[in-house]
This record gives structure tokens, sequence and C-alpha cells, in this order.
């Protein structure tokens, strides 16, 4: 059986209370707290963080909520997110949704229930009735209501950027590709900047967005492909609203022998650390993840300790040249 913390006491030959100290950190006699301490060893007991919560209010446990583990963007910014909170004492509990709405719901009561104390969460799936003001809760990229903290980059920005870039580096006709969400995010805003540089630069330009009725990404890219560049060669130029499409994109160029950056030149975004590793360098509009990660994990903690005003954080993005780009 399980020892209890009545065992300890017992053990150790102290009261409840003593123990209780002990394991919150609370001031008792060092000879007291290293009789505690070896009864604990002894029995190799672990408190209950969750029973704790539920007593004192807090857990110090943050969840974060995200949709995948495959992004390398989402992948970095869990990792920065869990060192900012390990130097602070804290805890993270990743909560892997897989856009699956009745899971994060079920993360979302965590907090009513004492067992995390907040959330982060990047997050496009229907949840909006259950985040309001009663939870502290952090969205990245995501506008719920000015109620709502969120966290995001300037992704209208970023796209300004890209197109900015690639007609800099000689491109004249133009397209973005990117995914199709029922979702409002502010990851949409990439294709609305790109589309308002293009029109203010003068140049040529078409969207395409990949949706769940196309199936299949890989034939999706390569009609593109076909009908605007081998069949009449009127792109020269590519925005991919993130790295692991850019990075698709480049493979059904090499599929068809078109050459980069000399016939089609490709920018992607997000700039995450594994996606260079993965791209080998391509160019890109870099998000900075660690700004992104200090700012949420700082507007959870103040909220959480009692902060109740909603803040809406933009953080600047910057272009990164690499070989899928040529040089000015």
């Amino acid at each position: 059986m399980k020892p209890t913390i009545k065992d300890v006491a017992r053990e150790a030959g102290v009261s409840l209370g003593t123990v209780s100290k002990v394991i919150n950190n609370k001031y008792v006699k060092e000879l007291t707290k290293i009789k505690v301490d070896e009864a604990i060893k002894k029995l190799n007991y672990e408190p209950d963080i969750y029973a704790r919560g539920l007593r004192k209010n807090k857990t110090d446990t943050i969840a974060i909520i995200i949709p995948t583990v495959w992004n390398p963007f989402i992948s970095e910014f869990v990792y920065k997110s869990e060192k900012i909170l390990s130097r602070m004492g804290k805890k993270l509990l990743l909560c892997n949704s897989d856009g699956n709405s009745k899971k994060e719901v079920e993360y979302i009561n965590m907090v009513k229930q004492n067992k995390v104390d907040g959330i982060i969460a990047i997050t496009y799936s229907d949840i909006d009735k259950y985040v309001n003001t009663n939870i502290p809760f952090v969205s990245i990229d995501r506008f719920f209501s000015k109620e709502v903290n969120y966290v995001m980059s300037d992704n209208y920005e970023g796209g300004k950027i890209a197109a900015r870039s690639l007609f800099e580096s000689g491109c004249r006709s133009l397209i973005s590709v990117g995914v199709k969400s029922d979702r409002k995010s502010s990851t949409m805003d990439r294709k609305e900047g790109f589309i308002h540089e293009c029109k203010k630069l003068n140049v040529e330009y078409k969207s395409f967005e990949f949706c769940d009725e196309h199936r299949n990404l890989g034939s999706f890219l390569e009609k593109i492909i076909i009908e605007n560049y081998i069949e009449n060669k009127k792109i020269d130029g590519i925005f991919a609203c993130n790295d692991i499409l850019a990075h698709r994109i480049i493979e059904k160029l090499h599929k068809f022998n078109i050459n980069i950056p000399d016939d089609i030149q490709i920018i992607g975004y997000d700039g995450s650390r594994m996606s260079e590793e993965i791209s080998e360098g391509i160019s890109t509009i870099r998000q900075n993840v660690d700004l992104l990660a200090k700012e949420s994990v700082k507007l959870l903690l103040n909220n959480i300790n009692g902060d109740k005003s909603s803040h809406s954080i933009v953080l600047p993005v910057e272009f990164i040249s690499g070989y899928t780009t040529k040089k000015i």
C-alpha cells in the first residue's frame, strides 16, 4: 500500500502538521526537518500535489495545450516555455490535443479542479464558450475576446515582409500557399499582409489554400506548380505560410527539376531552430520564440497571481535570408 502522510508522521515521531510544514517548505527546527526527511526517504513517500493544490489553491503546475507535437515551431515554443517555468520552480503539463476540442475542454476543466494553476494554449478548436476570465488563460496566435489574454507575432507585418523581400530579390509574379481553417486565428493575417504588399508594389499575385476537401497535400501542391509554372511559367516567387509547407513545396519543385532560387524563389514562415535544420537554411520570416515563451509565461503567472486585466501582446518578426532566395 502506498505510504501516507500519517505513516511519515508516525515514522518520524512528529505530528501531521509538522510533516505538512516540511513538505510545504515552512519553518521547523532543523533536527525535526531531518527526521521528517529521513522518514520520507525511508518510506518512499510522494506528496500528492493535487491534494496540496486543493488546500492552498495552487499546484505550481502549468498546462500547455498544443494541437500537435510534430510542428517544429510548437515544439520549440514548448521547450522554451518549460525552461522558463522550471527556473521559476514551476512544472509543465503538456497536453497534446490533436485538435480535439473535447480533449481541450477536459484540460481547461483541470484548472477549475485545481489540478493545474493555468493554461497557455495554441488551439484552433471550437472552445470559445469555455475560455473566459474565470480561469488563468493565455492564447497564442488566436483572439477569443478582448477579455482573454493573448500573445502573438506580428503576422500581418510578416506577410508584408515576405512579399517585399521576394520583390526586392527580383520576383515579379508571386503566389502565397497556406492552410485553410474554419477558426479565425492571427496566422491568417500572414496571407492578408502578403496581399496588401503585393498590391502596394503593383506585382501579380495569387493565393492558394489547402483544405480537407483536397485530401492530398502533395497532389494539391503539384497541381499549383504544373498550372502556374510548368504550363506557362507565370510565377517566380512563392510565400509559404509556414516552414513545413515551404519544405513540402521545395520537395515538389525538385521533383519537377525546377531550380531554387534561379527559377523560383521561396520564403517560409516560423524560423524555428528545428525547421532550420530540416530545411538546411531556407529563407523565412522568423518569429522570436524566446520572447513568445517569455511573454506568455509572464502574462499567465501575473494572471494566476491576481492580475485580472486583459493584455494583448504583439511581437516583431524578421526576415532571415537563406538559400531559397537570391542575394540582393
